[in-house]
């Protein structure tokens, strides 16, 4: 069990706990939020390599930790029964997820606990001391700002050192990246928890189903887009098995070209709008064969003249500017015969990649650590030094 978890455990027995030996106050407010948290994890979806994405429940268990009042009346509950609440209907809700295996869960659960323990025992302690009562208006909205941010921020921070645990991918990128995150659904996700723990705090519970709407259309359509970018993606994979299935290319050459090519630009720090743009550009990378009229011997193109290589490519580029894809993808297919040190680091990394699979293909137990020698003595400019070490570290760590 790694660390984040572990705590997450440990905090919410320990909240479970006081809240069974304290006793459940105020039970209309907590079964309302437990409602509304149960049913933001029951519509979750999942979501990128970091977690998943359950912005109603996370909007929910927001509102809870920074409930101060309801309907204009002082509640009382405190920091643990915040969490205790929002993990247990957190837990209850997982569970068709689980059953259906979908999901890295207990990551989810862990960082749903640590980030509402975060928000509640900063909001909670301070609220019952009267800083939060003795603040109004723009200054009370400020403060809450504040403490959002801090928690959206200890969320990514979570978030990376999860994926970094699992992935032994650099965590500067991952926190990077996550931060990005925040921009978007995270900043709706925050501004909804803080709006709903407002207006319950003035109009009463009535309030939480009226201010749910907005999010729940912002969650339909998100998950409306993502749909619509997994059969664009599995276009690209169709179009990239073109190759094969014209004998051009051997079998699963395209998926683990773009595998690896994706994990080396994760490693080489590159941000997920660039990884996209690499894996359908490793996808495609070879479809300028299809303009062939002799097949290259088992679709090895790295061994080729560098007129041959250029000429390849080209094509390719040409063909994928036809497909309606990305110009980008176009761009790094076109430039992988380039002079290495004139190419864009996408490009660099397909072609090495490429070359990696080409020469360690059928090669036997050690043909992975003489194709990475071979790539390592090629001549100079021929495939990128830093390029071929982070394919070796990916390699080594074995998580593609």
């Amino acid at each position: 069990m790694g660390t984040v978890r572990g705590c997450a455990l440990l905090v919410a027995l320990l909240c479970l706990a006081v809240t069974l030996w304290t006793g459940l106050e105020e039970r209309g407010t907590a079964l309302a939020f437990g409602v509304l948290v149960l049913a933001g994890e029951l519509s979750r979806w999942p979501g990128t390599e970091a977690g998943e994405a359950a912005p109603l429940g996370a909007a929910g268990a927001l509102a809870y930790a920074l409930l101060g009042e309801d309907a204009g009346l002082p509640s009382h509950h405190g920091a643990c029964q915040v969490v205790a609440v929002v993990f247990a209907a957190s837990l209850l809700g997982s569970v068709p997820h689980v059953a259906r295996g979908r999901g890295r869960t207990a990551d989810h659960l862990a960082r749903r606990v640590l980030t509402v323990s975060f928000a509640a025992l900063c909001f909670q302690p301070l609220y019952n001391g009267g800083l939060f009562r003795s603040r109004s208006g723009p200054a009370h909205a400020a403060l809450l700002v504040a403490l959002l941010v801090l928690t959206a921020l200890c969320g990514a921070v979570l978030a990376a050192a999860e994926a970094h645990r699992r992935t032994r991918w650099p965590f500067g990128p991952l926190l990077r990246e996550e931060l990005r995150g925040l921009l978007g659904i995270g900043s709706a996700v925050c501004a909804t928890g803080a709006v709903m723990a407002l207006a319950v705090a003035v109009a009463g519970l009535w309030a939480l189903p009226v201010f749910c709407v907005p999010l729940l259309l912002t969650q339909l359509s998100l998950r409306r887009y993502a749909s619509v970018r997994d059969t664009y993606r599995q276009t690209i994979a169709s179009l990239a098995r073109a190759t094969e299935v014209a004998g051009y290319t051997p079998a699963g050459h395209a998926r683990r070209v773009a595998a690896l090519s994706r994990a080396v630009g994760r490693d080489l720090g590159l941000t997920e709008p660039e990884l996209t743009v690499l894996e359908h550009a490793a996808l495609m990378h070879d479809i300028g064969q299809l303009s062939l009229v002799d097949p290259v011997p088992a679709g090895a193109t790295a061994g080729l003249p560098a007129t041959e290589r250029r000429r390849i490519a080209l094509l390719g580029g040409a063909v994928v500017r036809q497909t309606g894809v990305d110009r980008e993808v176009a761009v790094v297919v076109e430039r992988q015969a380039d002079p290495c040190d004139e190419q864009p680091l996408p490009a660099r990394i397909v072609r090495a990649v490429n070359a990696y699979d080409e020469k360690a293909r059928g090669a036997g137990p050690g043909g992975s650590l003489a194709a990475l020698e071979e790539l390592r003595l090629a001549g100079a400019g021929e495939y990128a030094a830093e390029v071929v070490e982070s394919l070796a570290r990916v390699l080594a760590r074995g998580v593609v």
